[in-house]
């Protein structure tokens, strides 16, 4: 259980920060994926305000960092910020940005790889990997290993400073998926989604139980949605793993469902795609209420033992088995270090 069992759809990033202020206060934090009108952006400023001892944003797009750093210097002068260029397609640009982040601080505390795209057309990354898959998944893989050694140095400051009642959070990473992860499991005979036969157990929904426009296929063939559905899915066994190799370090992961927000995460989708989601919403939030459970799941002291590994409204939410199935994400684990042509074992890099 959360230790805000009442907080739900409506919970704003600012309100779950300002309750956890103690857990946020003078650590070391990384968000990725930050921009205007962003999830990014509503959890940089809610965080900012509790004081925190370095926020670094990463994004893309140099100036869309430099806006957000920007405001956050004029209404927080006193937050060291720190921005960090990154393009998590291209997995040369994710180890520069590891090697920049790990250069300039003692430790990380909270990582949190909210960064994201969706996409209907066809893209493939500079390393030869779907682009959904590769930046949804395998960038955050990538990047999160590389700076194992920064969370487990957080960890042990964490350990000398805890009191024994859990005043103090485990280093943390978030993972920053979607319920779209109800579209497609990992297909693991088919990660490029191109069409190829794939084992039952690697099928989405059947076609007649999903909106036709989440299995509509780009004149190439590319399923869009499914591509989406699979890192997804990804995200939440990536944080399976991690925790399974990293708990007893005092590293702890998890993935969170932000919710239905319009941001710029949709700009690459046609009028179709547009369509096919606005229709499956119910209940749309703001991009302050989206990042909220982002918050619980990178501070509440009572997921210090948790008993789970996804939420979704700030609560614990279960999905679908294949996505929290251990020997399934040990499967991923293979499949991500084959494709960054490098194995982790985050222990032994210490």
């Amino acid at each position: 259980m959360t230790s805000h069992p009442d907080w739900g759809i409506r919970t704003k990033a600012t309100d779950a920060a300002r309750a956890f202020s103690s857990q946020i206060k003078d650590r070391y934090i990384l968000i990725t994926g930050v921009s205007r009108t962003s999830i990014g952006e509503a959890l940089a400023l809610a965080i900012a305000a509790q004081g925190p001892a370095l926020l670094i944003l990463a994004s893309r797009t140099r100036s869309r960092l430099d806006e957000v750093a920007a405001e956050i210097r004029s209404i927080r002068p006193s937050t060291a910020v720190m921005t960090v260029q990154v393009d998590l397609l291209s997995q040369d640009s994710v180890r520069r940005a590891a090697a920049q982040i790990s250069a300039a601080v003692p430790r990380l505390d909270v990582l949190v790889n909210n960064a994201g795209m969706v996409t209907q057309t066809r893209r493939t990354s500079p390393d030869g990997v779907e682009a959904q898959f590769a930046t949804n998944h395998l960038g955050p893989f990538l990047l999160t290993n590389l700076l194992a050694p920064k969370l487990l140095a957080a960890a042990g400051v964490v350990a000398a400073a805890a009191d024994g009642h859990g005043s103090v959070a485990s280093a943390r990473v978030v993972n920053v998926s979607s319920l779209g992860l109800r579209l497609s499991p990992v297909r693991f005979h088919d990660y490029n989604v191109e069409g190829k036969e794939v084992p039952p157990e690697e099928r989405g929904p059947p076609d007649d139980k999903v909106p036709k426009g989440f299995i509509a296929a780009s004149e190439d063939g590319y399923r869009g949605f499914v591509a989406y559905g699979q890192s997804k899915t990804a995200n939440v066994l990536f944080a399976v793993g991690l925790t399974e190799r990293l708990k007893g370090r005092g590293v702890l992961a998890f993935a969170v469902h932000p919710g239905s927000i319009w941001t710029n995460l949709s700009r690459d989708l046609n009028d179709e795609g547009y369509a096919t989601i606005a229709s499956t919403a119910k209940d749309w939030k703001s991009p302050d209420e989206g990042a909220s459970t982002i918050v619980v799941a990178a501070f509440d002291p009572a997921l210090n033992e948790p008993s789970g590994t996804f939420l979704s409204d700030c609560q614990y939410f279960e999905p679908p088995a294949y996505a929290t199935d251990p020997e399934i994400a040990e499967k991923l684990w293979s499949l991500s270090e084959e494709l960054v042509h490098e194995k982790f074992d985050p222990l032994s890099k210490l």
